[in-house]
C-alpha cells in the first residue's frame, strides 16, 4: 500500500490545505450531518444513540477540550476519529487502533438486484446481525445517517452495508458485515458496489476506513477499486472528572 500524493491523486488538494476528510467527523456534523449535531463551541457530537463519534476542530484549543468535556460529561470514554494532535495531560487515552482510510480510484459500483433498502422497521435484525458480526459501532438510530442495504434469506437479513460519515462530496461506506453461515459468497463485496453505485449517483464519491491490522479487508477493498489515502487512528480518551480550572465537567443535557 502505498499514501496517495501528487497532484491529482483521489481528494487532492492545494499543498498544506487540510482536507474535508482529515477531519471526516466534524466535516460531516458541520455539513450534510448538521441537522444531527449537538454542539457546543466549536465541538460537535452525534447524538448517543445515533454514533459515538464527536469532533474536535482542526487545532483544538483548552476551550475545546473543556468543551467536549461538558458535551461528554465527567470520566466519560469519548471516541475520536482521526485525531492526531496532542492529548491534554488531564484526559486519558483508553484505546487507540491504526488504521487506514481509503477512496474510490474506480470503483466498479454497480446496483445489485437482490439488495433491499433497511430502514427504521428492519433495526432490530440489523442490531441482531451486527451484535454476531462486529463490524464496529452500530446504535438504534445510525440508519438515519445514510442510505443502508441488505440481502435476505429465507426472510433473514443476512448480510448488510451503509453509509456513515458524509463529509461534503463524499460518503462514508460502513457496517459491512455479513452471518457467518453466509461467507465466501460473495455478498459483502456486492453490498459495497451497490452502496457505491448510490453514493455516485448523488454525484459524490464513496470512501472507507478500516483496522490497519485487518489486511484481509484492506485487500478485498482495494482489489474493488479503492486506494489508500492516508494512514489515521482511532482512539478513544476518558475525559477528566474535572476542568482544569476545578470546575466540574457537567455533561449537557440531552434532549427527552
Amino acid at each position: 500500500m502505498s499514501v496517495v500524493s501528487g497532484p491529482g491523486g483521489p481528494g487532492r488538494t492545494a499543498a498544506g490545505v487540510p482536507h474535508v476528510l482529515d477531519n471526516p467527523a466534524l466535516a460531516s456534523l458541520t455539513g450534510p450531518h448538521a441537522h444531527l449535531a449537538e454542539s457546543r463551541g466549536r465541538v460537535r457530537r452525534y447524538p448517543v444513540d445515533v454514533s459515538p463519534w464527536l469532533a474536535l476542530p482542526d487545532e483544538p484549543d483548552a476551550r475545546d477540550w473543556a468543551d467536549l468535556a461538558a458535551l461528554a460529561g465527567p470520566g466519560t470514554g469519548v471516541p475520536l476519529a482521526g485525531f492526531g494532535g496532542e492529548v491534554p495531560p488531564d484526559w486519558e487515552v483508553t484505546f487507540r487502533i491504526e488504521g487506514v482510510q481509503l477512496v474510490d480510484d474506480g470503483v466498479a459500483a454497480a446496483p445489485d438486484p437482490e439488495a433491499v433498502r433497511l430502514g427504521p422497521a428492519d433495526v432490530p435484525e440489523m442490531l441482531d446481525l451486527v451484535a454476531r458480526t462486529r463490524p464496529g459501532p452500530f446504535l438504534p438510530r445510525t440508519v438515519e445517517l445514510g442510505t443502508y442495504l441488505g440481502i435476505r434469506r429465507g426472510g433473514a437479513l443476512i448480510a448488510m452495508a451503509g453509509e456513515r460519515l458524509h463529509p461534503p462530496g463524499w460518503t462514508e461506506i460502513s457496517a459491512v458485515c455479513t452471518d457467518p453461515a453466509f461467507r465466501g459468497e460473495g455478498l459483502a463485496t456486492r453490498l459495497i458496489l451497490a452502496v457505491a453505485h448510490g453514493i455516485r449517483e448523488r454525484g459524490e464519491t464513496p470512501f472507507l476506513h478500516a483496522s490497519a491490522a485487518n489486511t484481509g479487508a484492506i485487500r478485498l477493498y482495494e482489489s474493488l477499486g479503492f486506494r489508500l489515502r492516508r494512514r489515521t487512528a482511532f482512539l478513544e480518551v476518558r475525559a477528566p472528572e474535572r476542568l482544569a480550572d476545578g470546575r466540574a465537567a457537567v455533561p449537557v443535557p440531552q434532549p427527552g
